[in-house]
């Protein structure tokens, strides 16, 4: 950060507020930047190697994000606790039960692992993505998982049974790469101990 930001950590909105970001993925303790004497830099970082996205979060259209993708947003924004509506989702959608709502009036950024692909999907139109590769999509798309269909798709086809199905209107966020495929993709290059 430039040398006029200073930086303020505390639990912003109390002890269940903090408690319901822990549970999504954010922190307990938010940190608060503020500048004296005009504007200052603030530079942002995610936990794996990867892209950042801005999202504009306006009053009605909010964003739901995979548990650990909210970075950082400016204080008209909220971060909140949201849950997936559909047993299935919850076992094999691959973003879990828990994930987060983000809402309010401001920017907010979201880290993912890979490359990021957003799509403005219309009134009913579909995207099938591998599972855990949603990394965030606009309250108004339908999040589901449908069965991936064949035998060989199934055993060759390297998506497993579901796949994640999300139908418009709303924009979405797609991930390239999820940590677990980043793991796989570094670990025949790890030392081995034996």
């Amino acid at each position: 950060m430039s040398g006029n930001t200073r930086m303020n950590t505390s639990m912003d909105g109390g002890l269940w507020k903090g408690l319901k970001r822990s549970v999504s993925g954010a922190s307990l303790f938010l940190v608060t930047f503020t500048t004296e004497g005009g504007t200052g830099v603030v530079g942002l970082g995610g936990n794996v190697p990867g892209k950042i996205i801005d999202l504009k979060v306006v009053p009605g259209r909010n964003w739901i994000l995979q548990r650990s993708a909210y970075l950082a947003s400016q204080p008209e924004v909220e971060v909140d606790i949201a849950f997936q509506k559909k047993l299935g989702s919850i076992f094999f959608g691959g973003e879990g039960l828990i994930l987060q709502r983000i809402s309010g009036n401001g920017v907010a950024w979201a880290s993912a692992c890979g490359d990021f692909n957003v799509v403005d999907l219309k009134p009913g139109e579909m995207y099938k993505v591998s599972t855990a590769n949603a990394v965030g999509w606009e309250e108004s798309v339908k999040y589901d998982i449908s069965a991936v269909g064949g035998v060989k798709n199934v055993l060759f086809g390297g998506e497993g049974l579901f796949v994640t199905t999300l139908t418009g209107p709303g924009k979405i966020i797609i991930q390239s790469m999820t940590v677990g495929e980043l793991a796989m993709s570094i670990a025949p290059y790890l030392p081995n101990k034996g």
